[in-house]
């Protein structure tokens, strides 16, 4: 038997709030994260800006000792994970049996920051002083593998490395696994800390990212005529899964329900997507099949959407392609126009967004669409959040390397 499977805590590290309340009030009102970054010298850089998380304090939460041993984004992961572990009032030995909880975060890029710093150490002072923490402070899991230490949570434990796709299939790979009773509770999405001189350097390279520096708030503009690329947002996105029956029988509130996953490869090239979104297509009906929904059920795409030049055209032709006509009648928004792009984190971010859509009846906007990209003439919900009965909500994320991913969520109905 399949098991029904929904959402019972979130927990976010964001730009716009690292408190549920907060990030969804922003994100309604319209806000954007994006500012000058602060963190290091940017002044040779051509991009200066970025949604970067500027109030988090890592050694409150756990500790000087504790936190120094941990990258950044394994930081931000650990802080949304126990936020979300609290929001869905999991006591674990209790309410919980800890071998039927598992943890399932993944990272685009993983420890960056680390890495960045230990290379200088090794350069400037030998491979002696090299610390003995470097490799598990920077390898990806270690967010999978710091959480389940703080929590106890013992059962199955994973990561995901699909690039800007990794927090979308960590929370699909954990509703599979519920649904086939591998796990009762997966605390899973997606985190990310890569505003570092080599990551920012990296993109900045590729030109990939905005350098609209003199007005950091207008800098991410999905599907506009007058996009200039990416701006690159850090943080973390994090759900608690859990199946129905689990969920009802402990009395957990539910804040929607997900229902269907799909995820294929374009197989096409390194970073560009598959000419006219054909991956994204399949990725879109995989997940609509998965569920047993047409198009026409679909009230709302949060869109990958990242404000560059071939995805945001390639995303618009691929709804076209796995839509038909309803791909004119569904509404759909780019949170990242307010979020920058979390990378690997972003899936998990946009899973919340979903859930928050789906219990509230408000769909946030895209902002600063001033103009729009006559190519991409859907409906992207501009410059103002909108009031609608969304019962269906899809999540798109799209990687380098061809990675999809899709996730479909619903309304919660007893």
């Amino acid at each position: 038997m399949v098991r029904r499977v929904v959402v019972t805590g979130m927990g976010v590290c964001t730009s716009l709030g690292q408190d549920l309340d907060t990030f969804w009030s922003n994100l309604q009102a319209g806000r954007s994260g994006v500012s000058l970054i602060e963190s290091m010298d940017v002044s040779e850089y051509p991009t200066r800006i970025a949604a970067s998380i500027k109030d988090f304090d890592p050694e409150a939460l756990f500790g000087r000792k504790e936190a120094r041993r941990m990258d950044r984004f394994v930081q931000f992961a650990a802080a949304a994970s126990l936020k979300a572990v609290e929001d869905a009032e999991l006591i674990i030995g209790e309410n919980v049996d800890a071998e039927e909880i598992g943890v399932y975060i993944g990272s685009g890029i993983g420890g960056l920051s680390t890495f960045e710093e230990q290379h200088s150490i090794l350069l400037e002072k030998g491979p002696k002083r090299v610390s003995p923490f470097f490799i598990p402070m920077m390898i990806a899991n270690m967010g999978s593998g710091q959480v389940s230490i703080m929590t106890g949570a013992k059962g199955p434990n994973s990561t995901a490395v699909t690039a800007c796709a990794t927090g979308t299939h960590s929370i699909g790979d954990s509703f599979r696994l519920i649904e086939r009773g591998e796990a009762d509770v997966m605390i899973c999405g997606g985190a990310e800390a890569a505003i570092t001189p080599m990551g920012l350097a990296g993109f900045c390279s590729m030109r990939a990212m905005s350098t609209r520096n003199d007005d950091p708030t207008k800098a991410s503009r999905p599907f506009d005529i007058d996009r200039d690329g990416f701006v690159m947002g850090e943080g973390a996105g994090i759900v608690i899964l859990e199946s129905l029956e689990h969920a009802i029988n402990r009395g957990a509130k539910i804040y929607a329900e997900v229902v269907g996953y799909g995820m294929c490869a374009d197989a096409h090239h390194m970073t560009d997507p598959s000419p006219g979104g054909e991956g994204a297509a399949r990725s879109m009906k995989r997940a609509l099949k998965s569920a047993g929904l047409v198009p026409e059920d679909i009230d709302y795409i949060n869109a990958h959407g990242t404000s560059t030049g071939a995805g945001d055209k390639g995303e618009t032709n691929a709804v076209k392609l796995a839509f038909g006509d309803a791909a004119y009648k569904v509404a759909i928004s780019s949170t990242k126009s307010m979020t920058g792009h979390l990378l690997g984190a972003a899936g998990g971010i946009e899973a919340i967004i979903c859930s928050l859509v789906l219990r509230d009846g408000v769909i946030p906007p895209t902002i600063n669409l001033d103009n729009p990209d006559p190519d991409c003439d859907l409906d992207y919900v501009p410059g103002q959040a909108r009031k609608s009965d969304v019962k269906l909500a899809m999540s798109n994320s799209f990687g380098f390397g061809g990675h999809n991913a899709t996730i479909i969520m619903k309304k919660y109905e007893a």
